[in-house]
């Protein structure tokens, strides 16, 4: 079968879907975690449970306030969603597996999604061993956690 997608391509994708479920009005960010060719956990972006999310006020406080991408995460309501994943997971199950990770800008374009650095560290110390997402040229981007 020459048109079978690669697990690389099968975990991104599921991740693309999972980022749909995003909250979020800038970028709508999926994670997925493997271990052993088994879906460990999921997440996506999105306001803290309980608490209002940007889709449904209308408004991002950050993009208001003209925040650049990737600065004062703390002014942010959501939680990111390799933290989902990670929160979600316990780990035990999560030791040298792999996070697959997919992201979307507003206007629905496909991002280069990399994790920031409270995400980074929150995926090495989670035993998290590789971290796999597109690239802009549409390629498969590894890199050790």
């Amino acid at each position: 079968m020459d048109n079978r997608i690669s697990k690389d391509e099968y975990y991104l994708s599921i991740a693309a879907s999972v980022a749909k479920r995003s909250t979020c009005l800038r970028r709508q960010y999926g994670a997925v975690i493997i271990k052993n060719d088994e879906i460990i956990s999921t997440g996506y972006n999105g306001a803290a449970r309980g608490e209002p999310n940007c889709c449904d006020t209308g408004e991002c406080w950050r993009e208001a306030n003209g925040i650049p991408h990737g600065e004062q995460y703390e002014k942010c309501v959501a939680v990111h969603a390799e933290q989902n994943a990670v929160i979600s997971a316990p780990r035990s199950l999560m030791l040298n597996g792999t996070l697959y990770l997919a992201g979307f800008d507003a206007n629905g374009e496909l991002a280069e999604p990399a994790p920031c650095v409270i995400c980074s560290r929150m995926i090495k110390n989670a035993g998290i061993a590789e971290i796999v997402s597109k690239s802009a040229d549409g390629g498969i981007k590894r890199r050790k956690a």
